[in-house]
């Protein structure tokens, strides 16, 4: 239970813990970013990282001096879009596994007809 506070103690106060981040890492804070925010969108059991908050409160650092913009940036950007890749992948080859019922549209069912099959089994 103590675990469970403590997250949402970071997701509520993000900035101060942020802060603290980069004042005990410096540097290293960047990389530890790309990690978050690699995993928010990369991996499937991760959505409930603090993805975009995380991004303002960065760039908000990086305003005032704290981080360096011309790394955050780039290093972020590639962990949006490695991570997205990721997921597209792990959905691509694992997702048919959980929805073998449902044909793909290289089966011959149209996009259009499939989207009417997903809303119509609901």
């Amino acid at each position: 239970m103590e675990l469970l506070l403590k997250f949402i103690d970071i997701f509520l106060h993000l900035d101060i813990h942020l802060k603290e981040l980069i004042e005990t890492y410096g540097f290293l804070t960047h990389f530890i970013l790309f990690a978050i925010i690699f995993c928010e969108t990369g991996l499937v059991v991760t959505p409930f990282l603090p993805g975009d908050s995380l991004l303002f409160a960065a760039g908000a650092f990086a305003a005032i001096g704290g981080l360096r913009i011309e790394l955050l940036f780039p290093l972020l950007a590639m962990a949006a879009f490695l991570g997205d890749n990721l997921n597209y992948w792990i959905g691509s080859h694992r997702g048919q596994g959980l929805y073998p019922e449902l044909p793909l549209s290289s089966q011959g069912i149209s996009g259009e007809d499939s989207a009417l099959l997903c809303t119509a089994r609901r």
